[in-house]
């Protein structure tokens, strides 16, 4: 006889509210679960739909025992969390995915370069940095890439250095030095792996950034690349997981140097910005699968159903206050456009407010109308001038 579960299907907890907590809150409802996210903003993207929030801060032991005491398993859309805790709930018998073992690794960058090479999987070369000195940087050899060993993301924690001049823009904290990698490609791969050991990965996709930002500026799936490329990616990025022993879904973010060498970036242990054109583009979405993984259900296929672009709402220049969107209506009347919109209370410069994806019969139709959409849409502030 098959199994019989419960409804609803688990109560999921979820540390962090922003927008990749209210995509996965809008995935757990489709398949029959609860969420109650711990967020220290009242109202944040993802409280604004799960079943309840919890006020608190992301390190507040107390608010994260009280978010487990109401569910049925924890996971989280940030890193930057209370590691310790989770481990004492896991040690409890407390279901935590991924676990607070492969957090802690993730968390520091020196400790995930670190394993990384000792798990054989290519990465840049690296140097761990106490206090930051110019003579331990020349030596190394510019160009080089400093980041912090905590709290960095979006482009935040992370300095560029071309040559020995550089070094006044250092980071003064405990760090790393890595080789400067001259990227043909920079390419993400999402896998996912559940509780009985099962993988699933996505076919890579092509990262744009910013330009002095280091943030995700539009994104092409599937990429552009060899074939013999794109099963090496996938491969690697599959060993990542497994080596982590790691349950939930994982974006791998990948050089692809100009020999064609793949080399792992940074692991993010959660759902991805690369992995938001999934929604529309693929059979299963990221959000979904993470969950199937977490709760141990089968995984979903993760096949492409039609090309995609994907760009990031980001607040206009120069503008801070209650959003206000300017060219919706021309964005809308453009054929494939899909928006997301977060549903934070406020702008400001460069915060991600929503993404937006573009579907069209190839990648490049579908770029072009990616830059038609950044041409048209913009999101303001009410106040500004």
């Amino acid at each position: 006889m098959s199994k019989t579960h419960p409804y609803p299907i688990a109560r999921i907890g979820l540390v962090g509210g922003g927008q990749l907590g209210r995509m996965l809150v809008k995935a757990a409802k489709r398949l029959g679960c609860t969420t109650v996210v711990l967020d220290p903003v009242e109202g944040s993207p993802a409280g604004q739909i799960a079943t309840r929030q919890i006020v608190g801060g992301y390190h507040d032991a107390d608010r994260i025992r009280e978010l487990a005491a109401d569910c049925d398993v924890l996971t989280f859309e940030l890193e930057n969390i209370d590691a310790d805790t989770l481990a004492e709930l896991e040690a409890g018998g407390f279901p935590v995915h991924p676990s607070a073992r492969v957090l802690k690794t993730i968390q520091d960058k020196l400790v995930q370069k670190q394993f990384l090479r000792e798990h054989g999987i290519p990465t840049s070369d690296f140097e761990a940095v106490e206090q930051p000195q110019p003579a331990q940087f020349q030596a190394f050899g510019y160009p080089l890439v400093q980041k912090a060993r905590r709290g960095g993301y979006d482009g935040r924690g992370v300095a560029v250095m071309r040559q020995a001049d550089d070094f006044d823009s250092h980071l003064p904290v405990p760090s790393l030095i890595e080789r400067f990698v001259e990227a043909d490609k920079e390419i993400a791969v999402l896998v996912a792996r559940n509780t009985r050991g099962e993988v699933a990965s996505y076919p890579p996709v092509e990262m744009c950034m910013r330009p002095g930002e280091n943030v995700l500026d539009l994104l092409l799936a599937p990429a552009d690349i060899d074939p013999a490329i794109r099963a090496e990616a996938e491969a690697i990025a599959i060993r990542t997981v497994e080596a982590l022993d790691g349950v939930g879904i994982f974006g791998i973010e990948m050089f692809v140097d100009h020999q064609g060498q793949v080399l792992v970036n940074e692991i993010a242990p959660r759902t991805h910005n690369s992995g938001h054109h999934t929604i529309e583009a693929n059979i299963t979405d990221q959000f979904e699968q993470h969950l199937r993984a977490i709760l141990g259900l089968p995984l979903g296929a993760t096949d492409t159903l039609s090309p995609a672009a994907m760009l990031n709402l980001l607040g206009a220049p120069g503008e801070t206050g209650r959003p206000v969107l300017r060219g919706l209506e021309e964005t809308l009347a453009i054929p494939g456009v899909c928006l997301h919109l977060y549903g934070k209370a406020t702008t400001s410069p460069f915060r991600k407010m929503g993404h937006i994806t573009i579907l069209d019969h190839d990648t490049a139709s579908a770029r072009a109308k990616a830059m038609q959409v950044r041409d048209t849409i913009e999101i303001g502030a009410e106040e500004a001038s």
